[in-house]
């Protein structure tokens, strides 16, 4: 029993270790969360499910982090409507995947994956119409990729806990698009 409790705690700060020397959250949470599966501590997440929450969790904190700068950046009434509906949603998806991944031992990404944070740092520095006109087609081409990616998990997600995720999901990443889209008519 002492050696499995030492054995474990060596193990895991070997992960923790090798975790904080990637530049890439989403990888970094998808290497802890490989090892951690072949752990006897862990709940077994199939590879894709672990994957597909880890995206999820980093493209749940740009679209909150962008929907946050809507409000300085944007001068337009839509869009400005639109990130706060971001943040509100967002925030509330996120923390319901943050408690399925702690119930299942399941590492997710603390902070954005590179790809998320490049395009935050890109807008970041964007104001008015130039900023209204980029976020708002981002939003409309990324809500469309991630509602493939949702309907892929919900309809062949090995988890079913993190299948029932996307599902539930779903619609709100609709209602995203649709907004989204009426957004894009009005800059």
């Amino acid at each position: 029993m002492y050696f499995t409790v030492i054995f474990t705690s060596l193990f895991i700060s070997a992960i923790l270790f090798t975790s904080c020397n990637s530049n890439d959250s989403v990888k970094q949470a998808d290497a802890t969360t490989v090892q951690s599966l072949d752990s006897a501590i862990a709940t077994k997440v199939n590879g894709d499910d672990a994957q597909f929450a880890a995206a999820a969790a980093s493209g749940g904190m740009m679209e909150v982090e962008m929907g946050k700068l809507c409000a300085d950046h944007s001068k337009n009434t839509e869009v400005k409507k639109f990130g706060v509906m971001m943040v509100e949603d967002h925030t509330k998806a996120d923390n319901e995947l943050t408690a399925i991944a702690a119930n299942k031992n399941l590492m997710l990404p603390v902070v954005m994956n590179d790809k998320d944070q490049k395009m935050y740092d890109d807008m970041k520095h964007k104001t008015g119409s130039d900023f209204d006109k980029t976020y708002i087609n981002m939003m409309v081409m990324g809500h469309e990729e991630v509602l493939k990616a949702f309907q892929k998990e919900a309809n062949e997600g090995k988890d079913a806990d993190i299948s029932s995720f996307a599902t539930r999901t779903i619609p709100t990443i609709q209602k995203h698009l649709d907004a989204a889209k009426a957004a894009q008519k009005a800059v």
